[in-house]
């Protein structure tokens, strides 16, 4: 199992990456894991709670566990961590605009770049002979940045986050602080809109992805924007 499997592994049986906090001294804090030890004479799984201090692997005894399967296990060595005072919940900062330590954990694995999305369209493109810029201004004097620029072919390519842009199928509003979020994503649809119209009026193509959408969808759509300028420019 990957590290990053075994990292999603762990933040499912807690509850969430904000869940998994092990307090040190002098105001410290790591990431705990928990790993399970079967042994082999009475056949009894003892659940350790480990973390890294240091540079260092430091690790607790948190108890026997008997669920039948290891999620299960898991979840149980996780309860049994905050029950003994092992663990707590991370404290949201006195200036973060999330409503909880759990939203705040969503906010913060929605990465503005090089997501997964971003990634599989890149390595399909590529495949298929095409080269591009990532990460670029298709305008040097206009400060927006798209996903994938084809500077030869002025085309502009956007992967959109459902939640951020506001996505018509999968977006959902929240229930706290609803206002707040409201203007958040209706700000980001209208710069969005403006970003699409000034590319366009500079004569460039603008093609929009949502990250739900199937990645060989998705890079028909890139490719056909991109053939297009190529058959009208010969």
């Amino acid at each position: 199992m990957s590290r990053a499997l075994r990292s999603a592994e762990q933040d499912r049986a807690a509850g969430g990456r904000h869940r998994r906090v092990v307090v040190l001294g002098n105001a410290n804090r790591a990431t705990g894991s928990i790993a399970l030890r079967v042994y082999q004479r009475t056949r009894r799984i003892r659940a350790y709670l480990r973390w890294s201090e240091q540079g260092r692997t430091r690790e607790r005894y948190v108890g026997e566990v008997d669920c039948k399967t290891r999620a299960a296990n898991l979840a149980q060595a996780w309860t049994m961590a905050r029950a003994a005072g092992l663990i707590r919940d991370e404290v949201l900062p006195v200036d973060s605009t999330a409503s909880s330590t759990a939203v705040r954990a969503v906010m913060a694995a929605n990465k503005s770049r090089d997501t997964k999305p971003e990634r599989l369209l890149r390595s399909v493109l590529y495949r298929q002979g095409l080269r591009y810029r990532v990460n670029a201004r298709p305008l040097p004097n206009l400060r927006r940045t798209a996903d994938l620029v084809f500077p030869k072919a002025r085309v502009a390519v956007f992967v959109d986050g459902c939640y951020w842009h506001g996505c018509p199928e999968h977006y959902r509003p929240a229930m706290k602080r609803s206002e707040f979020w409201r203007q958040k994503i209706q700000g980001n649809q209208a710069r969005d809109a403006d970003t699409d119209t000034l590319l366009r009026e500079q004569g460039w193509t603008v093609v929009r992805i949502w990250e739900h959408e199937a990645v060989d969808a998705a890079a028909a759509k890139v490719i056909g924007a991109v053939s297009e300028h190529s058959a009208g420019s010969s």
